[in-house]
């Protein structure tokens, strides 16, 4: 028994999901206290700041905060316009995909109401397969609405927070990266929160009608996962291409044919490309994240019911996913509470340290609390299902699969920083080669990318070695809990990068003095980094995840065991490796093209407004804003169906060994290409503002902004953005909902799948 009571499990889970919940309000609160008294200009009022006696001297204070109002309004109705027009796409699909899956598995038993033998508890009846679509087909909803929120919430919390940090970098550096860090603190904790009480309320009012089916229960519970993978796809993808179009287009023709600067406001891109962070980086980010945390605990859940924690009903023990995501939330808040409050940024130098001392500090205390939680949550010993065998495993086992997996995080965290940050030697390298033009930019930029690989597979790789080895696929399932068991600091870094590039971008629109540019630039510079470090982590957890869930569907599709050298296996094996290939060619492609309509445009209104270039006219930024939203809605549908339909017409007509073999390759071959995507387009992007900065003599030496060395960076920034924010971070969705999609429709592919071979 554990010595913790199921009574006061009940409690813990909620509670900590609560004081996520008052921590990230009480966190946007205090970033409300920087006021940006604005009203509507149409009702009469006039957009006023309240001042404070440390401000800059020698500016008309409430001319540029009230450029700053009116700016951050521009960004925030065009991120709410794509968004709202996004989110009735992804309506109709989850209508349309939650019929899907109600006919699949309604359709297993033919629709029947009869109760029949359960799979893995021998001897009892469990509930019909019908209430099995229909739980399923509820929890995707769930799953879905709750991924959208999680995007949503971020967006409004970033767009609330951008001018916010810009008017504070006029009082110090300091104050600003507070601003900044507590508004992503905002996105984190209500993700984190907001995931776990949904999923928690889900299994409790679905244990209403299940009862003691508890497998039954958590088989259709994994809709929750695939509703949230699901909206990150399409988040992500749409999200990418909007910004990347935009940023393409505003860099190619401003900085270097019109050799302007970054984010000027006589650029008809500018306001696209801002509003593209927030659509992009923050909103697609949330829903991706979530989909991470959805998933892992449902591949945790599924597997432990089908083990003895299910089969003799110990709540406790089965919420162990649960209450070491609650455990997360309380780590984290103390964890921020050291960038916000303890120690204080001083200097720009402080900036990269403090992000760091993060993602050290959770880890550490994350370790102790997985202690805690492993001894007083599981028995001293139990079993654990492992593809038809039990295997016998200790509480303490546990510990190092969880443990183990969040120390694989900080790992990839590490190394990623290493490879993206302009501080290290490897950046550098890029930003030198750029002495010789672009070429030899790009050549040491991929090859820093295909080098950046090595690391972090081995950190993934000795993780599932040790795990499996100690507790099969559950214990690979919680050493993904255990790398986003500190999803809330993960997501804080992650959405400060956003928040402060868009601040910059406020601060030169506005024509802020260069001193305040200075201080937006270094904590923008410091954001780019910490969101490649983000981006590995949802990398690194998507592999630990798929290969979680690959388990969970072999066993639910019973399967003994996937045998690559029988053909069946061996042709998914290298199609699916192929997919991820196929995948990036589609949203690269989706880019270039959005991006050179956005070129188009902006050329056009530089050669056709008069006065444009001297300042005198506002452009048409309305219309660049269309073409990102026109482009992006209309290019993310292929890409998604490629990742919805594969499981599904592979399940159908080729059978659960071929989906198998589907499975593994896109896995195998889609961590590699999203962490060199991810890390190669970051450190072009770095090497970029490396030169821009010139705080060394090395960096002075490539410069100043406009020479031929800063030219051919700026054309490897511009390759690589796409790379970074399109197609490297939703590779990682693709192998986790192919295979959560595939987890979900087990049933039907194991009674009717391999139509196909059938008649061959």
């Amino acid at each position: 028994m554990s010595a913790l009571s199921e009574g006061l499990t009940q409690i813990v889970i909620p509670l900590a999901s609560l004081v996520g919940i008052g921590f990230a309000l009480l966190q946007w609160f205090l970033v409300s206290r920087v006021k940006l008294l604005s009203q509507d200009s149409s009702n009469g009022y006039k957009q006023k700041l309240i001042e404070s006696d440390e401000e800059e001297e020698g500016i008309n204070n409430l001319e540029i905060s009230s450029k700053c109002t009116e700016i951050q309004h521009a960004i925030s109705v065009g991120a709410n316009s794509f968004l709202f027009t996004e989110y009735k796409y992804l309506g109709i699909f989850m209508c349309v995909f939650g019929a899907i899956i109600f006919l699949f598995l309604g359709s297993v038993k033919g629709f029947s109401t009869k109760s029949e033998p359960c799979t893995y508890s021998q001897g009892n009846t469990c509930k019909p397969a019908l209430a099995n679509a229909i739980f399923s087909t509820i929890a995707f909803l769930l799953g879905a609405l709750t991924s959208v929120l999680s995007g949503y919430l971020g967006m409004k919390i970033a767009t609330y927070a951008n001018a916010r940090t810009t008017l504070e970098a006029r009082k110090g550096v300091g104050k600003a990266f507070i601003t900044a860090f507590r508004s992503g603190a905002v996105m984190g904790f209500l993700l984190a929160a907001n995931g776990l009480l949904v999923l928690y309320v889900s299994i409790n009012l679905f244990k209403l009608y299940y009862g003691d089916d508890w497998e039954g229960l958590y088989e259709s519970i994994t809709g929750y996962g695939l509703g949230g993978s699901s909206m990150a796809l399409f988040g992500r993808v749409g999200g990418g291409i909007y910004t990347k179009a935009a940023d393409v287009g505003a860099d190619l023709v401003g900085k270097v044919e019109r050799n302007i600067p970054e984010d000027d406001p006589r650029n008809p891109a500018v306001i696209a490309d801002n509003v593209g962070d927030n659509v992009g980086d923050i909103a697609g980010m949330g829903s991706d994240l979530f989909g991470s945390y959805a998933e892992s605990s449902c591949a945790a859940l599924f597997v432990a019911s089908i083990s003895s924690f299910g089969i003799s009903h110990e709540f406790t023990a089965m919420s162990y996913p649960l209450l070491i995501s609650s455990m997360g939330i309380v780590v984290c808040l103390i964890t921020t509470l050291f960038a916000t409050d303890l120690f204080e940024i001083k200097k720009v130098s402080d900036i990269e340290p403090s992000l760091k001392r993060q993602l050290l500090i959770s880890t550490v205390l994350m370790t102790a609390g997985i202690a805690v939680v492993s001894f007083f949550a599981l028995p001293s010993e139990f079993t654990l299902f492992n593809f038809g065998t039990e295997k016998e495993v200790k509480n303490w086992h546990l510990f190092f699969c969880v443990a183990i997996g969040l120390w694989a995080g900080l790992i990839i965290g590490y190394t990623t920083e290493y490879y993206t940050s302009n501080a290290y030697s490897p950046v550098q390298d890029v930003a030198d080669a750029c002495r010789t033009g672009a070429a030899t930019n790009v050549i040491f930029g991929l090859a820093l990318g295909y080098k950046s690989v090595i690391i972090p597979i081995f950190a993934i790789a000795i993780a599932i070695y040790v795990s499996f080895s100690l507790a099969a696929m559950y214990g690979i399932a919680v050493a993904a809990l255990g790398m986003l068991s500190t999803i809330a600091t993960g997501l804080a870094i992650d959405a400060y990068g956003p928040i402060s590039d868009n601040a910059g971008g406020i601060a030169e629109m506005a024509g802020m003095s260069h001193k305040i540019r200075e201080r937006t630039d270094a904590l923008d510079a410091a954001g780019n980094t910490t969101a490649a470090i983000g981006k590995g982590f949802a990398i690194g957890s998507a592999a630990l995840v798929s290969l979680a869930l690959f388990g969970a569907y072999v066993s639910r599709a019973g399967i003994k065991t996937v045998d690559v050298l029988t053909p069946k296996a061996f042709i998914g094996l290298i199609v699916g490796a192929m997919l991820p290939y196929w995948f990036s060619a589609m949203t690269m492609k989706s880019v270039g093209s959005a991006a050179l309509k956005m070129v188009e445009e902006v050329r056009r209104q530089f050669n056709t407004i008069p006065g444009l270039m001297e300042g005198r006219v506002k452009p048409d930024y309305a219309n660049c804003v269309k073409i990102s939203t026109d482009a992006s809605l209309r290019e993310m549908i292929p890409p998604g169906a490629l990742v919805m339909l594969t499981p599904l017409i592979v399940g159908t007509l080729f059978g659960v060994e071929t989906l198998a073999g589907v499975l593994a390759g896109a896995l195998v071959s889609g961590v590699q290409v999203a962490i060199s995507a991810s890390n190669t387009g970051g450190a072009w992007d770095n090497a970029k503002k490396y030169i821009e900065a010139g705080v060394s003599e090395h960096a002075k030496s490539l410069g100043p902004k406009g020479s031929e060395c800063h030219k051919a960076a700026v054309i490897g920034d511009t390759i690589g953005d796409p790379l970074k924010d399109t197609s490297g971070p939703s590779l990682n969705i693709l192998i986790k909902l192919m295979a959560v999609e595939s987890l979900v429709f087990a049933p039907f592919f194991a009674a009717h799948g391999g139509f196909l071979f059938k008649f061959i």
